[in-house]
């Protein structure tokens, strides 16, 4: 299997941990660490198949509502797989970057952060990009105030503020914009994730629970995304003439 043509970026809200730990009787943890081995299967079949980008919604700047025990679960669970998974990632290539607001969580996590980055910043195969303490409105709201920085001092003009610039700001900024986004859990929303950049994503829901998600239901993802036809303001006719150009 390859990606489908003109596939070159996967973001993917992994949902259902809970649930599936729920439904065997388990605690919720156990569920978050089951969800750790499908992040792993996901990586090392988007970079097989030639996935340029992956984005995967670790932990939402809302999570931090959900009882303590479980955010402090979730901060440990974190911090161990980033220093598990390190070696892994750099002996198959594998680029990690972590966007949304790192003052959240405490030094030693921040500093495993960077580190995992830096042993990775050379490699040039799949960028693994992880979103933690990440919100959509955060995203646009940190991206304005840069704007708005420049402006006061006299960098740029109000007027001159185009979406081009906003886009510059963001957390994703140099990178494509997702081609294809998956959720799964059996939701049907995007929950604050990437709203700028999802803006002509291809949407896919998997009734699954994450810790299942396997290469079978990456593979039924890939396919409902290459028939379908991504117009972005375009007529299907003028679609196919630029196709068959």
């Amino acid at each position: 299997m390859r990606a489908a043509s003109g596939l070159r970026h996967i973001a993917i809200i992994m949902d259902g941990n809970g649930r599936w730990a729920m439904q065997r009787h388990l605690p919720r943890h156990a569920g978050h660490r089951a969800g750790v081995k499908a992040v792993r299967r996901t990586v090392e079949t988007c970079a097989e198949i030639g996935v340029e980008v992956l984005t995967l919604f670790a932990f939402s700047s809302e999570n931090w509502r959900r009882p303590s025990q479980e955010v402090g679960t979730l901060m440990e669970l974190f911090m161990t797989a980033l220093g598990s998974e390190a070696a892994r990632l750099h002996k198959n290539n594998v680029r990690l970057a972590i966007i949304g607001d790192r003052s959240a969580f405490d030094a030693k996590l921040q500093a495993r952060m960077r580190k995992v980055e830096e042993l990775t910043a050379d490699n040039n195969g799949l960028q693994l990009i992880v979103s933690a303490n990440y919100g959509g409105r955060w995203d646009i709201s940190q991206a304005a105030r840069r704007l708005a920085q420049r402006v006061e001092e006299g960098e740029l003009r109000a007027a001159e503020i185009s979406p081009d610039h906003l886009h510059g700001e963001m957390s994703l900024a140099g990178l494509p914009e997702p081609d294809l986004f998956i959720r799964t859990g059996g939701e049907q929303r995007i929950s604050n994730f990437l709203l700028w950049q999802l803006a002509y994503t291809e949407l896919y829901f998997a009734d699954v629970l994450w810790p299942d998600f396997d290469r079978e239901h990456l593979e039924a993802a890939l396919t409902a995304y290459a028939n379908r036809q991504r117009r972005f303001g375009h007529t299907s006719e003028q679609v196919e003439r630029l196709r068959n150009a």
